[in-house]
C-alpha cells in the first residue's frame, strides 16, 4: 500500500495520522492511502472525484 501524507485539497504535510480522517482508493500492493487534515477537506475530495474511483473505501478514526 502506497500511504501520502499530504492533504491533496490543501497541500498541507500532516503529523500525527492517528488522529486524521483518510480514504483508501484501489485494492491490493497499489492501493493508496490518503490522509487529509480534516473531515472537512475529506468530504471535498470525495466530492470532486466522484465516480473516478473503482474502489473507495472511506474511513475516519475511532
Amino acid at each position: 500500500m502506497i500511504i501520502t501524507t499530504t492533504d491533496p485539497v490543501t497541500g498541507e504535510p500532516l503529523q500525527s495520522l492517528a488522529s486524521k480522517p483518510f480514504v483508501i482508493e484501489g485494492s491490493g500492493r497499489l492501493a493508496v492511502k490518503i490522509y487529509f487534515e480534516s473531515e472537512a477537506t475529506r468530504l471535498t475530495y470525495l466530492q470532486q472525484n466522484n465516480g473516478n474511483s473503482r474502489d473507495a473505501r472511506n474511513n475516519q478514526p475511532a
